[in-house]
């Protein structure tokens, strides 16, 4: 029978943290909780030693109309609790698919990989939606364990769960994992055209469609046929989101 413990991997057991491992984390938390003032999106650190969740946002997206002290009590029965019985075998498969991916990266990198997926939240009025996750790990332990880990959610841009992507920072290749044939593939790599640049470099100084299609000499449609062209090539849902993926992995 499935379990809390299901998701927490043998080959990622974090035991015999030292002093100096502890005292890379004094104070983490604090921009942690600065960063989720200034978002929409809900923002929790797993503790894998603990085995539970260390911090809960007050965003309310991903609380189902519990309080984050709630969700951070519960950890990982959350998820038993309203999460879909379909996405709650998918969150175990990706937990399992994810940590086999995750041991082939050198130590040195691991840090710089996140994992996105997206599944079902069922709240307390029986309302499904569906969300997005990505979870990237912030402290490793010296055997290179994930020891603490940020996951960011947001309302997924998908029409169903799945939807399994690993990323590098700095690297555009995306791997996304076919659950049909269940193996990872490698996608090619992001090429941006120098018009699709352009609207991105006056995005990031705060310009609206119009006045990006002054200062490149087109029409606003014309800048809104980039944009489109934009979000299905990163595979985002705004130009916020466009700006981010373009920055992390240097297509700018």
């Amino acid at each position: 029978m499935t379990d809390v413990n299901d998701f927490f991997s043998l080959r990622n057991t974090v035991n015999n943290l030292s002093d100096d491992e502890f005292k890379k984390t004094a104070n983490y938390l604090e921009p942690v909780k600065a960063f989720a003032r200034t978002t929409y999106k809900s923002i929790y650190i797993i503790d894998y030693q603990k085995k539970g969740f260390e911090y809960v946002s007050d965003n309310p997206l991903f609380l189902c109309g519990e309080t984050p002290e709630e969700v951070q009590e519960m950890g990982y029965a959350f998820y038993f609790k309203y999460v879909i019985k379909e996405d709650l075998d998918l969150l175990l498969k990706i937990n399992t698919i994810g940590f086999d991916f995750y041991d082939k990266i050198p130590v040195d990198e691991r840090l710089f990989h996140t994992i996105s997926y997206d599944f079902h939240l069922k709240n307390q009025d029986g309302k499904t939606f569906l969300i997005n996750q990505k979870l990237t790990p912030m402290f490793l332990n010296k055997e290179g364990k994930i020891w603490k880990a940020i996951c960011i959610i947001s309302l997924s841009k998908e029409h169903q769960s799945g939807n399994i992507k690993i990323y590098k920072k700095g690297d555009n290749k995306i791997f996304k994992y076919d659950l049909e044939g269940n193996f990872w593939k490698a996608t090619e790599k992001i090429k941006l055209s120098n018009r699709e640049k352009e609207v991105l470099h006056f995005s990031i100084r705060g310009y609206t469609i119009g006045e990006i299609a002054e200062a490149i000499f087109v029409s606003p449609d014309t800048v809104k046929f980039h944009r489109r062209n934009l979000f299905r090539k990163l595979e985002v849902a705004n130009i916020s989101e466009a700006i981010s993926f373009a920055t992390s992995n240097k297509l700018i």
